[in-house]
């Protein structure tokens, strides 16, 4: 590059060091900016530096002088994002399965880079993708990219949709593609989900986004705008225990008071609570798809929360515990 071109892009490289190599705790003083300037090609004097620091306040940057004794060191304050900022995200690739771990590895280093060179080296330390459950399916972006295409062009998608056989391996579910209706995505128990009409069954669906493959948007609208409009989102999440679909009911559920915390953290506190018949107990009333996966939960909390209607919920419920305990 010509040094003259070099010269011009003087303000970029001032803010690339800046950001790269200063923030709280780190300072540069005036002869070590000069010096790295340099570095790039760029002849500056003191004047000059500070008048394009003055420049860059104008347009935002948070560029800060602090004197220690008689040195001056100037570093960035406020930054687009704080560190504590950058570890939650790094934290929330590392560990969503259905992120590859090519493709965290590739996020978590552009993270970083949003980081001085300081920062950058606490966030890796933080770093451990290896040995996490992840998904294996590279073309998962791709997916996401082709889904919010076909949403914002109110179309439908086909897909084949996999699932794991004996040889570890994913294979289409069924033959033939699905064609489904995508209204919204969402994030639960670590993966993504579309969630979608199926005009066929009549009804909202939900699929894994890692499972999906060869995803191609038809040429044939939407259709289930009635069905999703009146569907609440969060309460659709909240009520498939790990997105396992089953028979919607209004179950209740007793639990010993000290169990209060782990019933909000599922059902949220908007729910109704009042004394059970036993001393010592709660009970509420809430809305679930009714399903293995529910029954699960409520097996792993002991004796500490029990059913206690409908009838029915309860019968299916000593049924698959009698089961188990046939294998035994």
């Amino acid at each position: 590059m010509p040094k003259g071109t070099k010269q011009k892009l003087k303000l970029y490289y001032l803010v690339k060091i800046l950001m790269e190599e200063t923030d709280d705790e780190h300072f540069l003083s005036m002869p070590e900016i000069i010096d790295k300037l340099s570095k790039y090609g760029v002849s500056a004097d003191r004047k000059r530096i500070y008048d394009d620091m003055e420049a860059l306040r104008e347009v935002g940057y948070d560029i800060i002088m602090e004197r220690n004794g008689r040195s001056s060191g100037y570093h960035i304050g406020s930054k687009k994002f704080e560190l504590a900022e950058l570890m939650l995200l790094v934290d929330a690739v590392q560990f969503s399965k259905f992120i590859t771990p090519k493709k965290s590895n590739e996020l978590i280093k552009k993270i970083t880079g949003l980081a001085s060179i300081f920062e950058a080296s606490q966030l890796k330390r933080n770093v451990v993708v290896q040995g996490r459950v992840k998904a294996e399916n590279e073309g998962i972006f791709y997916t996401v990219n082709d889904i919010h295409q076909a949403i914002r062009d109110n179309r439908r998608i086909e897909f084949e949709y996999l699932q794991w056989n004996l040889n570890k391996e994913l294979v289409p579910r069924k033959e033939g593609l699905y064609e489904v209706s995508p209204w919204a995505l969402t994030w639960d128990d670590e993966n993504y989900y579309l969630i979608a009409f199926d005009a066929e069954a009549g009804r909202i669906k939900h699929y894994r986004v890692d499972k999906m493959r060869d995803v191609t948007i038809s040429d044939k609208k939407r259709d289930g705008r009635e069905y999703f409009e009146k569907l609440d989102l969060a309460a659709y999440s909240k009520k498939n225990f790990g997105m396992f679909s089953g028979d919607d009911e209004i179950v209740g559920i007793a639990f010993k008071d000290e169990f209060v915390g782990v019933i909000i953290d599922r059902f949220g506190t908007d729910i109704s609570i009042r004394p059970y018949e036993e001393e010592g107990w709660s009970e509420t009333r809430v809305s679930v798809s009714v399903s293995d996966q529910f029954f699960g939960w409520i097996f792993a909390l002991g004796g500490s929360v029990r059913i206690t209607s409908p009838s029915d919920v309860k019968e299916r419920f000593k049924d698959e515990v009698q089961k188990i305990l046939e294998y035994y």
